[in-house]
């Protein structure tokens, strides 16, 4: 039987990400749960659930694949100088969950959100176990921008990003990628291209590719990273 694939709910194996149909361009299988570890060993694999609230769990693992290196972040000459008025605080690991609550809200020209109660769920639980992490930006105190991820070995896996001023996103997005450098992360997945993660030097790779990365920098641990946990 061909993709989409059928997964086991009593099992957390995944078939390979190389069988992902061409169109639509990544989807390889449907079902399962998304319990901590069926979701770190999905990411392991180069796979991520996306699916809206009227669909069963969607996994993917499209090609090409949008990666950024960090020490190839780009920071424009516009966005150095917001960084230094200092109108933003940034911070990493503060409002986890209201970051993933202002990612599911609804945005211009959307209806409803991927971000289902099932994923916040999940990725709070993943939040707690200190796999799941989030950057954000504030501004006079209120909480403008941010993002959140998964952590694996050297390789930060980006999930969303929200702004509710301009560059905010941007702030908090520099700063994570700053941190990361310094705790010797290799590697951060993107997911799929934007233009606005392209402005940042993000780049497409061949899946081939990236999963060779995935399967060397999962495994090799950061050289002083030192996440707060909850």
């Amino acid at each position: 039987m061909g993709p989409p694939f059928i997964l086991n709910p009593h099992h957390i194996e995944f078939p390979s990400p190389h069988l992902a149909l061409q169109e639509p361009d990544g989807l390889l299988a449907v079902g399962g749960d998304l319990h901590p570890d069926r979701l770190l060993a999905a990411y392991k694999q180069g796979i991520f659930p996306w699916f809206s609230d009227d669909q069963p769990i969607l996994w993917w693992s499209p090609n090409p694949r949008c990666i950024l290196l960090p020490e190839q972040l780009a920071i424009s000459r516009s966005m150095k100088k917001v960084l230094k008025r200092g109108e933003y605080q940034t911070t990493i690991d503060q409002a986890f969950s209201e970051v993933m609550r202002r990612c599911a809200a609804p945005r211009d020209n959307q209806d409803g959100t991927w971000i289902t109660q099932e994923m916040y769920r999940a990725y709070n639980q993943l939040h707690r176990e200190g796999h799941a992490h989030s950057a954000e930006c504030w501004w006079r105190g209120e909480l403008v921008g941010g993002l959140y991820g998964i952590a694996i070995g050297q390789v930060f896996f980006g999930e969303s990003m929200f702004s509710q001023r301009s560059n905010a996103s941007k702030a908090a997005f520099i700063t994570l990628v700053q941190q990361l450098i310094s705790w010797g992360y290799q590697l951060i997945d993107c997911q799929v291209h934007t233009d606005h993660l392209e402005s940042m030097g993000a780049i497409e790779i061949p899946r081939d590719v990236f999963l060779q990365k995935l399967n060397q920098l999962c495994h090799q641990a950061p050289l002083n990273s030192a996440w707060s946990t909850p």
